[in-house]
């Protein structure tokens, strides 16, 4: 739960998979006004790819400095990429280098970590490639380095390794767990039975809350960036569960939440479990308060950009004014231009009704195709209640409509999301604040349950 602060400026270290930063947004306004950004660098070098960690700290340590200077900040949290786990010897040092978790495993290692894992039943989290299951990563390390693994003193999550070196302070939190590690039992609120398995449930560090402060700055740290007041560490936060909490914060279940970049993700907050399929991109994630959230996705802000390219130059205002022709007409596009994911996997992209389509009816039909695509995934996670569209989605009026229609649901665009950055903000107890937000949509577009029936029926030849 978030309660009321009175700080003023916060520092957030934002560490991504590709790109890593450090901001100083200001508590008020939400508003960014001091940032630095560098690399997120992998070594290919040792035992196996492996992140630059010391370079990440150096980073850190420097772009604090700058900031203690001007404009300051007066607490500081974290938020990272999921599927990474830290392995820390007694001394502190690390006991492995921490792994990269697109490094692929030898197919003897696979196979018997998949003899291993829990079923999806008990995890919610659906076996996936590398290291995106952090189970696989710590069993990989296990198997293939024992000598080094037995070196293990603490194992962490990634948020919390950054806050344990800025305090001192060792801790592991739910988000991060519950991010498709296998580790976690979204039911219970618990570790999986996996952590038993290999035998590492006694060098788990400690749950702590995301929002929990660990402790100020240690003294040395503190004088070397130069501050002249003690700043609490925030425990942080795994960045997916950062972008959502603001609407966490604002808004009472049941709900929906559509984060659409590169992929489409698709939150059911107040949403169930038991209609989750691993085989078709859904999973839990679990979030700040411990609670599943289903959660599921395909590929659309990719596919939009493949479709746009072929289609060439047409305005958006024209598609929506071709958007109740595409219907009438029958124009479709069936899955997937992206294959691999989402929720029809196998199947492969067909245009039905395309003979001398428009480029406007073209664009209004990939348009469709996305907001069915959507409307699938909502209902895979059980999704009820009004859907807050962020991103780049926010700003296609023919998908919203169509959107709101399938759904039978208000619809709000958010045309500029909060970020991770802002949501670890959160997590030092400032309030949220208001994101620019445009009226509810509430439309029943004439014709379009017959097109969503007919799209299915094609779909399934």
């Amino acid at each position: 739960m978030i309660a009321t602060s009175t700080y003023r400026r916060i520092a957030v270290l934002d560490i991504g998979k590709t790109n890593a930063k450090v901001v100083v947004l200001d508590a008020h306004t939400g508003a960014e006004i001091a940032a630095v950004r560098t690399s997120n660098t992998t070594l290919k070098t040792g035992l196996y790819p492996h992140y630059d960690i010391e370079r990440l700290w150096d980073f850190v340590i420097g772009a604090l400095k700058g900031f203690a200077a001007a404009p300051g900040f007066d607490a500081i949290s974290i938020t990272t990429h999921g599927a990474c786990a830290v392995l820390l010897a007694e001394d502190g040092t690390l006991a492995l280098p921490v792994l990269d978790y697109e490094h692929r495993y030898p197919q003897a290692v696979q196979e018997a970590y998949d003899r291993l894992r829990p079923p999806f039943s008990e995890t919610f989290s659906p076996r996936l490639s590398g290291g995106l299951n952090v189970g696989a990563q710590i069993h990989y390390q296990q198997s293939v380095f024992p000598s080094e693994f037995a070196r293990v003193s603490t194992i962490l999550t990634y948020p919390q390794y950054w806050s344990l070196r800025l305090t001192g302070v060792a801790a592991n939190e739910v988000t991060s767990l519950g991010c498709h590690t296998d580790l976690w039992n979204p039911s219970t609120g618990a570790y999986s039975s996996l952590v038993n398995t290999l035998g590492i449930r006694d060098l788990m560090a400690p749950i702590r809350s995301a929002f929990d402060a660990l402790g100020p700055l240690l003294p040395a740290l503190a004088a070397d960036i130069g501050l002249g007041a003690p700043v609490p560490v925030h425990c942080g936060i795994h960045d997916s569960n950062a972008s959502l909490l603001p609407h966490l914060v604002k808004n009472e279940a049941p709900f929906a939440v559509v984060s659409t970049g590169t992929w489409v993700i698709n939150f059911a907050v107040g949403g169930d479990l038991d209609h989750l399929d691993p085989a078709r991109d859904t999973l839990a994630n679990v979030d700040p308060n411990g609670r599943a959230v289903p959660s599921s996705r395909f590929m659309g802000g990719r596919e939009f950009e493949i479709l746009a390219a072929e289609i060439g130059p047409t305005s958006s205002e024209a598609a929506e004014k071709a958007l109740e022709r595409v219907i009438e007409k029958h124009i479709m596009l069936l899955p997937n231009v992206v294959e691999g994911c989402g929720p029809f996997p196998g199947k492969k992209m067909r245009w039905l009704g395309l003979a001398q389509a428009s480029s406007a009816e073209r664009l209004a039909a990939a348009s469709l195709y996305l907001a069915l695509m959507t409307e699938a995934c909502l209902g895979l996670i059980g999704a009820k209640g009004p859907i807050f569209v962020e991103g780049p989605f926010a700003l296609n009026h023919a998908y919203l409509a169509a959107l709101s229609s399938l759904t039978g649901s208000s619809v709000m665009a958010l045309p500029g999301s909060t970020g991770t950055s802002q949501g670890a903000a959160l997590l030092t107890g400032i309030k949220p604040t208001a994101p620019s937000e445009n009226p509810p949509i509430r439309t029943d577009l004439s014709g379009l349950r017959d097109y969503r029936r007919a799209w299915r029926q094609a779909l399934a030849e």
